[in-house]
C-alpha cells in the first residue's frame, strides 16, 4: 500500500514540475535591469574604472561579426536553434512576423550546434533561445523556449530608442 502512495506522490510531483516548466518556458526576461555591485572583488570602490569594467563585463554586446550578419537598424532578434527542434520552427515564424511588422528590426537565426563558442559565451542552455538586442547590440531581453508573439513585440518596444 505504501508503494502506491509513493507512486501517486511521484506522479503528482512530476505533474507540478511539468506545469511550472511549461509556464516559465518562453517568458521574456529583462537582462539589463540587474543591480551591479560597486566594484569587482579585489578592486577599490573609489576606482571609477573598476565599476566601468564591471558594467562592460555584465552588459553583453553582440556585433555583426558575432552574428554573421549586420545588426538591425533599431533592434535585432537573435534566435538560437538546432536542426531537430520543433519549437524552433514556430519561433522562427513568430520572429519573422515581428521583424516584418516593426521597421528597422531584423531577425537572425543561429545554429547552436555550429556556434558553440557563442553558445558558451552567452550561456545558452536550450533551444530555442531568443535574445533581443538594442541598436548598439546590447542584450536587453532573453527568452528560453518558444515566446509568445505579444511578448516579443513588447520586448522589441522596450529595446527601441525613444522617439
Amino acid at each position: 500500500m505504501s508503494g502506491l502512495w509513493v507512486a501517486v506522490a511521484t506522479l503528482a510531483l512530476g505533474a507540478v514540475i511539468g506545469v511550472v516548466h511549461l509556464r516559465r518556458g518562453g517568458r521574456m526576461r529583462d537582462v539589463g535591469g540587474e543591480r551591479l555591485p560597486e566594484s569587482l572583488p579585489g578592486e577599490s570602490p573609489e576606482d571609477p574604472s573598476g565599476s566601468q569594467r564591471l558594467t562592460e563585463r555584465l552588459t553583453e554586446r553582440l556585433t555583426g561579426a558575432d552574428l554573421g550578419e549586420g545588426l538591425g537598424e533599431r533592434a535585432t532578434l537573435v534566435q538560437f536553434s538546432t536542426a531537430f527542434c520543433q519549437p524552433c520552427r514556430a519561433t522562427r515564424r513568430i520572429l519573422a512576423d515581428v521583424s516584418a511588422l516593426v521597421p528597422g528590426v531584423s531577425h537572425v537565426e543561429i545554429d547552436a550546434e555550429s556556434r558553440l563558442d557563442l553558445v558558451r559565451r552567452l550561456g545558452i542552455m536550450r533551444t530555442p533561445t531568443v535574445l533581443v538586442l538594442d541598436a548598439a547590440g546590447a542584450v536587453v531581453r532573453r527568452a528560453s523556449g518558444q515566446p509568445r508573439k505579444a511578448d516579443v513585440l513588447a520586448a522589441v518596444a522596450d529595446a527601441l530608442p525613444p522617439g
